[in-house]
């Protein structure tokens, strides 16, 4: 037995190394594989080492659903495509949720079978891990919903939401104390279901323009679920592990709040404290002038005329799967001796790092992938920047307009080079719902259609030339 427990507890403390290399290795692009191959390593190890151990008796139906889980978990990695990843990322975190918050009732019904109690300390490990369990399920499949498009990306306030919050959280707190003090497990289920209320209402209150956010708060909350389960079981792993993804979610949302010129908190809380923009003098800026077309071959023209070249992607791109057709443009132009760099904004697609992944997966060099603070200075001496499917991120009204619902939020100042080429599908508003002056400015062109076809018609048009 002794020798059993040390063993167990040496392959977790290996798996817990191996978690943390792994998201060290995901800070950086050139090591993002390794990084990977780390997690999988060590997650390899902790369920090898939880199955192994003497007091767990393998049941047929566990040996099941672990089977299950790995051919849906296997099915969904090769079926799901890269537009697709936000929402199961949110899908994925529901999963850890509803997990905890089944454990958390089965140690219950369990202690309740038997006839034994528990001791208060353990009354509050399950209370705390059912009640974040349950924000972060409702929470996460609201998140799927919403960035799926199946329910509308705009946030829904509703009057008195701050009170309506608060009151769930004193509630919360009560239902608390009454299950540590009797174990009661109608206490526990009035928790648990105020938790499903405020997971819903927390994202519901948050807009489109700050669901990368969500999606990355939303990891942090299932970092945290995972700590407590590890607390309620006496796990070791897991609360290492929780602990490790719920601080570095924290620490990602916190960074993309400074980007987009948000708290951190107003994002949480649906603007929590925020005031509501003050009216320019004479209303809102309204966008002046006629769009300006611009075909094929006269963006063509434009490029063999440009000396550097800025490509801004955004979900667009992801959306038509164009991320290979621009690496080919990509090298078509620096074989012409331009310098082509790609201008990354932090909250561009719907999911931290979604560009960054796409552009790697096209074999796009690291080198010429820079973040927006490393490029904003060099616009105005660029001659041609093509954004791709990419609307709020470049938003002059960020800057402009004090109104608008993104104002403060650092954009891409694509404005202020020599020519800018939009190419999307349509005038269309971004996942903000709101317009973008860009396309009426006089250094824009649009270039209308779909990014991956419009793409591959200039690699074309520049292989003739």
């Amino acid at each position: 037995m002794l020798r059993s427990v040390a063993l167990s507890n040496a392959a977790y403390l290996i798996a817990a190394v191996l978690f943390i290399l792994s998201l060290r290795g995901l800070s950086s692009q050139v090591t993002a594989r390794r990084g990977n191959l780390y997690g999988i390593i060590g997650m390899g190890i902790a369920i090898v080492a939880t199955l192994t151990v003497s007091h767990l008796h393998l049941q047929p139906v566990l040996l099941g659903a672990i089977a299950v889980g790995a051919a849906l978990g296997a099915v969904l990695a090769i079926r799901v495509g890269m537009t697709q990843m936000p929402e199961l990322v949110a899908l994925l975190h529901s999963f850890v949720g509803i997990a905890a918050v089944l454990v958390g009732y089965s140690l219950q019904l369990e202690a309740d079978r038997l006839g034994g109690g528990m001791e208060l300390k353990t009354h509050i490990e399950i209370y705390v891990d059912v009640f974040i369990g349950a924000v972060t399920f409702t929470g996460s499949v609201l998140a799927f919903l919403k960035l799926r498009g199946s329910v509308s990306g705009r946030p829904t306030l509703l009057p008195g939401r701050h009170f309506f919050n608060l009151a769930m959280a004193i509630g919360a707190v009560v239902f608390g104390v009454m299950y540590a003090r009797d174990g009661q497990l109608w206490a526990l289920a009035a928790g648990s279901g105020i938790a499903c209320v405020l997971g819903v209402h927390l994202v519901a209150a948050i807009g489109g323009a700050d669901m990368p956010v969500v999606v990355s708060m939303l990891n942090s909350y299932s970092g945290w679920t995972a700590a407590a389960a590890g607390f309620m079981l006496s796990n070791d792993l897991l609360i290492v592990t929780g602990a490790l993804v719920g601080s570095s979610g924290a620490i990602l949302s916190y960074i993309m709040c400074r980007a987009m010129n948000r708290s951190i908190w107003n994002v949480i809380f649906g603007g929590f404290g925020a005031e509501a923009p003050k009216p320019a003098a004479g209303g809102p800026a309204k966008p002046q002038g006629e769009v300006q077309d611009i075909d094929v071959g006269g963006l063509a023209d434009k490029l063999l005329e440009a000396k550097s070249v800025v490509i801004v992607p955004g979900y667009g791109m992801a959306v038509a799967r164009a991320q290979h057709a621009v690496r080919e443009l990509t090298e078509i132009l620096r074989g012409h001796g331009k310098e082509v760099r790609f201008a990354i904004h932090p909250v561009a697609g719907r999911l931290p790092g979604h560009m960054n992944v796409l552009l790697a997966e096209a074999s796009v060099p690291y080198d010429i992938v820079l973040e927006m603070d490393e490029i904003n200075g060099d616009l105005p001496s660029t001659d041609v920047v093509i954004v791709i499917g990419a609307n709020d991120i470049v938003n002059p009204a960020a800057e402009d307009d004090p109104t608008s619902p993104i104002a403060g939020m650092p954009v891409l100042q694509v404005w202020k080079s020599k020519l800018v080429v939009v190419n999307k599908r349509s005038r269309a508003t971004g996942y903000a719902g709101i317009d973008n002056p860009l396309f009426y400015k006089p250094v824009t062109r649009m270039l209308f259609g779909d990014a991956r076809d419009a793409m591959e018609k200039v690699v074309t048009e520049l292989r003739t030339r």
